[in-house]
């Protein structure tokens, strides 16, 4: 199972300088690849709670952000080998012409070394902030994602140059909770990629996933399952029913065990909203500490 962590584009830690230090520590250690997250901004008084949630508050950390895109281009110049992915950028705030000229650019300057991550969203106030309605993310997801794959989109004849370096494009997955971003996946993504879900549920959606992707003459062989990992390491360990990578270092490790046997093809860690989320020497002190419980 390969290894991923998070740079500092949001939270108290963002800034270009630390960006840079927990890059090249991730390449210095080891790491497979490594990742940015997207949030637009963080209203005062929100619509919705936390992913969607009733009731669940925003974490404080989201009200600095740097851009996930231009971020990746810093960490791609300071970086030689490991993969460069979003984890997730949404999908629906996005001209999808616009984007996928900004994505093959990012994979041409690293030479084929992106991994694309979408999601739909989940904040009303950052759908109006970009004039788009929240109700037809999912048709917009679509919409892209097919234009992404030249499908049906129809375009006068243009010249597009250059094509990104990965054929037929870098692989995009995405996260997913509902039945239709499932069978998204399933049918015009090469795989998911799910955050804070217990493994058995895990299991038992990534299945299903792989079920509808067979049924639409898909080879599932080739899905790649990559879990999101948003961790805090406490000195005590977490209560019954803790989050999935939350509490003490035993249990992290036991996570991280779990995840690997249940098959999946990476695990990239991100410590933006918890314990060690804060200052650039708590990052560089946990990204160390996480390589060390994964083995």
């Amino acid at each position: 199972m390969k290894l991923g962590f998070n740079v500092p584009n949001l939270g108290p830690a963002a800034s270009p300088e630390n960006v840079i230090k927990i890059a090249q520590k991730a390449e210095e250690l080891g790491y497979d690849s490594i990742w940015t997250t997207e949030r637009l901004l963080v209203p005062v008084n929100p619509k919705a709670g936390y992913g969607g949630m009733a009731g669940v508050p925003i974490p404080e950390q989201y009200k600095v952000q740097l851009d996930p895109l231009d971020t990746l281009s810093l960490v791609g110049a300071v970086t030689k080998r490991a993969r460069l992915g979003t984890s997730v950028l949404d999908l629906p705030f996005y001209n999808a012409a616009l984007l996928a000229r900004r994505l093959t650019t990012i994979d041409v300057f690293t030479g084929g070394r992106l991994t694309i991550g979408f999601g739909v969203g989940w904040c009303p106030e950052e759908f109006d902030a970009v004039g788009v309605s929240i109700h037809q993310r999912g048709k917009r997801a679509d919409e892209a994602l097919d234009m992404f794959k030249a499908s049906i989109w129809k375009i006068p004849p243009s010249y597009m140059q250059p094509k990104p370096v990965q054929k037929p494009h870098p692989p995009i997955l995405m996260a997913a909770f509902a039945p239709a971003a499932m069978k998204r996946i399933a049918t015009k993504a090469d795989g998911w990629l799910p955050v804070g879900l217990p493994v058995p549920a895990m299991k038992q959606m990534w299945e299903g996933i792989k079920g509808m992707a067979k049924e639409a003459g898909r080879d599932t062989s080739k899905l790649q399952l990559i879990v999101r990992a948003n961790f805090s390491i406490s000195p005590e360990p977490g209560p019954e029913g803790r989050f999935i990578f939350t509490g003490s270092e035993d249990q992290i490790k036991q996570d991280i065990a779990d995840v690997r046997e249940m098959g999946a093809d990476e695990v990239h860690f991100d410590p933006t909203t918890g314990a060690q989320g804060g200052s650039a020497q708590s990052w560089l002190e946990s990204i160390e500490r996480i390589r060390e419980l994964a083995g």
